[in-house]
């Protein structure tokens, strides 16, 4: 099929605009993972423009049990080996990583030209250091983050929560650990959670 055609039919089912709007948005993605490459597969496949992903982890043999890598990708930088499996989804998307680790003096730098911001850290300190440098130093921005994924089961319990532009998705509880492990089916609940609310923050307002 033609490259342009293929392009075209890939968003031909959306309604009038929505395709042009996402394929004019930018988001970003705060970790590579579980949460980072359900989301970031999930928004190509919507027809997003552009991901911003940034991560300095290495593909390990553990991680392939909930995170979209593959076993000849492990011992690669995940940022380079995610951008190599959205570039099989979806060639449209414009992908920029950042393989480097995400501290309080660069967020701003990295994430600054996104619509919206996506925490997909594991650790409950990165999380929060990336919230409170969002909220500091990019206040008109979107955050959707993760709490609350670990273990299987008790669907009934997620769901998504705003306080201003924060948006957190999860069942805010029950958070990863030896007794809780991530799981795939759980993770990518509350992934697709995340990736939904950003489809709603850049289509509010489209087809009205």
């Amino acid at each position: 099929m033609d490259p342009e055609k293929l392009h075209q039919e890939m968003t031909s089912s959306y309604p009038p605009g929505i395709a042009e709007r996402l394929a004019d948005s930018t988001v970003a993605i705060a970790g590579a993972g579980g949460l980072g490459t359900i989301i970031s597969v999930s928004l190509a496949r919507a027809g997003i423009g552009r991901l911003i992903i940034a991560d300095h982890d290495l593909v390990e043999a553990r991680n392939l049990n909930r995170q979209h890598y593959f076993i000849d990708q492990i011992g690669k930088p995940k940022v380079h080996a995610l951008r190599r499996n959205l570039e099989m989804i979806n060639p449209w998307v414009e992908v920029t990583v950042r393989d480097k680790m995400i501290t309080r003096k660069n967020v701003k730098d990295y994430f600054e030209d996104a619509d919206v911001i996506v925490e997909a850290f594991d650790r409950a300190d990165q999380k929060l250091m990336l919230i409170e440098t969002v909220m500091l130093e990019l206040p008109n921005t979107p955050i959707v983050v993760a709490s609350g994924l670990g273990g299987y089961g008790n669907n009934e319990g997620i769901c998504t929560q705003r306080t201003g532009k924060l948006h957190i998705c999860g069942d805010m509880r029950t958070e990863a650990d030896e007794k809780n492990p991530p799981m795939a089916p759980r993770v990518g609940v509350v992934a697709n959670l995340q990736a939904n609310r950003v489809l709603e923050l850049l289509l509010e307002g489209v087809g009205e």
